[in-house]
């Protein structure tokens, strides 16, 4: 049975797509069969697989309006060792789309269902929004990982992903679950950060992850050369730092019998 991992927070700027992508990558050299669904028009983590969103003529806005299938749309990502289904600005307009569509909220598990057990591990890259598309993400998904810097705002607005997350429960999806919460771009030197990280620890407690990932200028250069840091820069922190988090996951799901 395929994981199915949400990675969303409905704040931009907290590195999602770089955790899906390099989440991807660390599993795959773990030799877990990995497919990364990007969610977002913007199609960043596309282009950060090394796919070009411009040549695509099949993409998850096609699999969502049932125009293409699944496995028509997915695309191997050479330099991640992981298959992806990629979006770009079409996707834009899907949610308007499918506003009139029958089970317009199931699109994406539907589309997921087809794999079968093709795939060890499903991560979906979700846009920074509380939408129609974010909606199909959280019902398709077994559980929600959320990435988040440890600042001001931060726990207010992890707050109100739960409470997205539990109408989701009612509604959609009965099995859904916080998978974990990532302390993403931590500065070990800030007050500030290690508050909030504390704080996160007492509420949360088992479902924050070990695995904190730092500041590291790898990380945002290598979305401009399509490769996850993983290989664009092994060595680097950044790189170091989902390693440990792919290999925390996996052993998270041993100890739970996944």
């Amino acid at each position: 049975m395929s994981r199915i991992f949400a990675i969303t927070n409905q704040k931009g700027g907290v590195g999602k797509t770089t955790t899906a992508v390099n989440l991807a990558a660390g599993l795959a050299v773990r030799d877990y069969r990995v497919l990364l669904v990007d969610l977002d028009p913007q199609g960043n983590a596309t282009m950060g697989c090394g796919i070009d969103k411009r040549a695509l003529d099949a993409s998850v806005y096609h699999v969502l309006l049932d125009l293409r299938g699944v496995r028509d749309a997915i695309r191997r990502s050479e330099s991640g060792g992981f298959d992806v289904l990629p979006a770009n600005r079409d996707l834009a307009g899907a949610e308007v789309e499918l506003v009139d569509q029958q089970q317009r909220e199931l699109r994406l598990r539907n589309a997921l269902d087809v794999l079968g057990d093709d795939y060890d591990y499903v991560l979906i890259d979700c846009p920074p929004a509380l939408n129609l598309l974010a909606v199909n993400a959280l019902t398709a998904a077994d559980a929600v990982m959320i990435p988040m810097q440890c600042e001001y705002y931060a726990l207010e607005g992890v707050s109100d992903l739960v409470n997205t997350i539990r109408r989701i429960r009612q509604h959609f999806n009965p099995k859904l679950e916080i998978e974990g919460l990532l302390r993403t771009m931590y500065n070990p030197g800030s007050t500030l950060a290690q508050q909030v990280s504390d704080q996160l620890k007492n509420h949360f407690e088992s479902k924050v992850y070990d695995t904190v990932i730092p500041r590291n200028v790898r990380l945002a250069e290598a979305p401009s050369y399509g490769q996850p840091v993983l290989m664009y820069d092994p060595s680097s922190k950044g790189a170091q730092a989902y390693h440990a988090l792919a290999q925390e996951i996996v052993t998270r799901a041993a100890q739970a019998g996944n």
